[in-house]
């Protein structure tokens, strides 16, 4: 028979409380490879910025019609011998580009700008490639966090399409009298880029703190220094299109003056092609100045931007945007070097790069006014 307790008495066990389950049920209900596919996701973000960086090099060197078909599995091999590269060539001669500007080119000059355009093409089909198999992997082995998939097949069809814009381009160059690919093509596909490069940024942030961090951070989250870096997003946005459709027509090339164009505030004839529409597209002297202004209003706004972000209360977020207005800055004297130099092919690929790191650099600041990291109490402004 068991001995009678005092209630006084003390109760002793030697079991073990259990232990509470660790990160609580919002972190295991949405569990997932998390730095993994956030690895993934920064190897696709540097590939896509070296394919805008190759782009633009194509542009420049005017070997975005070098290619006439789409083959999107063949198109990978190159040719491989002599016959091959003459017919290649053949087809290339049967465009305008080749007739009006390049007429009595070389095939060993023709092939200096083939490979350009099949690097530029062969770096398109790498991204889709580490997409596909890095998505197949995470999905099969069930390591997508929750609510993931739509997100990442998200960025795998964007850049499906991108291929298909990429082509709808380099059509409009290969009939008729044009030149080169339609400017508002151009404005297209690399505005396209600029939309799958920022989802992947975006997304990269997020992954980078966890579902708890990122909830609590949120009720802490500065609405109006959001709203003011969404506008100037949207307005880098704005002015990363003009900048397509200067270099589509070569406008930059044309005025090299600075601040004047042609010695004159607004620069001449800027209406002279008709119908009047055709000039915000298709007249060099408009378009450059159009991007010139929309330059200095997205300047004046990012100091506002700044001033406004470098009062946040938390010290990660004030650097973020100190960081942005000075990678703005910088973007405004490339741009003027590059238009006092007449568009070289070094200062208009940094200028062009100079507008991948402002755009990620404003979504930096924009994600952390929405998120902003917690600090101690010392750390505080």
């Amino acid at each position: 028979m068991a001995q009678k307790r005092s209630i006084f008495e003390e109760v002793t066990t030697d079991e073990k409380p259990a232990a509470a389950p660790r990160g609580g049920l919002i972190e295991k209900g949405r569990g997932g490879a998390r730095r993994g596919i956030r690895l993934w996701l920064l190897v696709i973000f540097a590939l896509v910025m070296a394919m805008i960086a190759v782009g633009g090099l194509t542009r420049l060197t005017d070997s975005g019609l070098s290619i006439t078909e789409w083959k999107p599995v063949t198109g990978a091999i190159p040719p491989m011998d002599e016959a091959a590269w003459q017919s290649e060539f053949e087809k290339y001669q049967q465009i305008p580009e080749y007739q009006i500007q390049n007429a009595g080119m070389t095939l060993s000059e023709f092939k200096s700008i083939y490979w350009w355009e099949w690097g530029h093409r062969q770096l398109g089909r790498v991204i889709g490639l580490v997409w596909a198999v890095g998505y197949a992997g995470f999905a099969l082995a069930r390591r997508v966090p929750a609510g993931w998939h739509r997100r990442l097949i998200l960025i795998g069809a964007l850049g499906g399409l991108q291929g298909a814009i990429g082509w709808w381009m380099v059509s409009s160059g290969l009939e008729g009298e044009r030149l080169d690919v339609a400017s508002y093509r151009l404005a297209t596909h690399l505005g396209l880029a600029f939309v799958i490069l920022g989802f992947i940024a975006w997304y990269v942030f997020l992954l980078g703190r966890s579902e708890p961090e990122l909830m609590q951070a949120r009720r802490a989250r500065d609405g109006k220094l959001f709203g003011m870096s969404t506008g100037m997003l949207h307005l880098a946005f704005l002015q990363i299109l003009l900048g397509a459709l200067v270099a589509g027509i070569d406008a930059g090339r044309g005025y090299t003056d600075w601040p004047l164009m042609g010695g004159q505030v607004l620069p001449p004839d800027p209406f002279d092609l008709a119908p009047v529409w055709r000039n915000f597209f298709e007249n060099p002297a408009l378009v450059q100045f159009i991007h010139r202004c929309v330059g200095y209003l997205l300047f004046a706004y990012g100091i506002v931007v700044m001033l406004k972000g470098r009062k946040s209360a938390y010290r990660v977020t004030a650097g973020a945007f100190t960081l942005m207005g000075a990678v703005l800055f910088l973007q405004v004297v490339l741009g003027i070097m590059t238009v006092l130099h007449g568009a070289p092919l070094a200062l208009g690929l940094a200028h062009q790069v100079g507008a991948v790191a402002l755009f990620v650099a404003i979504l930096h600041a924009r994600f952390l006014s929405q998120y902003p990291k917690s600090q101690s109490v010392r750390e505080a402004r």
